[in-house]
């Protein structure tokens, strides 16, 4: 049976869909930066999916080659999830998609060291062809954050966001959204096969105690 991170950590990956406060340890993903609407066809958004799921069955399925990774079991790749803000902006604002910039990521197992990261992309690169240099080894260090599981359009996230933080400060916590903590989702659903009004959608905003 492979290990499944989604049921493993619930805690991370299946929350409850009112909000919660949460710490959440340093984790390593492979990652794609980039700018853009999320929607938008062949956009850089689009095309970063793609790349990082390139790489991560690269090494998911490394253990069929000669590459052979020190501790490596068989596991589910977990989910997509994806870092957002906006320059000059506090939060998200939906309205302007064209103004969002992204870091695109998928977990890496913890056995998956840097240099088992370097070979799937030289290994990728050759086998598919393609050019996976915007594929980064990208550890994320998140710790106290609140969440909640959002069900619905993305764009109906505000509502979520706004359950969250009154929860945050009903709790004496305060937002600590900066340059290097991020609003955060967790994608468990594939809009393409789910309806709209069911999306899963994991929110996580990071969070300090309040002066």
């Amino acid at each position: 049976m492979a290990f499944d991170y989604k049921k493993e950590y619930k805690e991370f990956y299946m929350p409850k869909n009112k909000p919660g406060i949460i710490e959440i340890p340093k984790m390593n993903y492979i990652a794609v930066r980039g700018k853009g609407n999320p929607n938008e066809e062949n956009g850089e958004y689009k095309n970063s999916i793609g790349l990082l799921y390139g790489i991560a069955f690269t090494i998911k399925m490394s253990y069929k080659g000669t590459h052979k990774i020190e501790g490596f079991f068989e596991y589910v790749v977990p989910p997509l999830e994806g870092l957002w803000w906006q320059e000059n902006t506090k939060g998200l604002d939906y309205a302007r998609k064209e103004d969002m910039h992204f870091i695109s990521m998928i977990r890496l197992p913890d056995f998956v060291t840097k240099e088992d990261f370097e070979w799937a992309v030289e290994e990728a690169t050759k086998k598919k062809k393609q050019d996976f240099s915007k594929v980064e080894f990208f550890p994320y260090d998140e710790g106290l954050c609140v969440q909640c599981m959002h069900i619905g359009s993305y764009d109906d996230e505000p509502a979520t966001v706004d359950l969250m933080h009154d929860y945050m400060k009903a709790n004496g916590y305060e937002l600590d959204i900066t340059d290097t903590r991020y609003h955060h989702e967790i994608y468990l659903s594939d809009p393409r096969k789910c309806d709209v009004s069911r999306l899963k959608t994991v929110v996580r905003h990071p969070i300090r105690k309040a002066e």
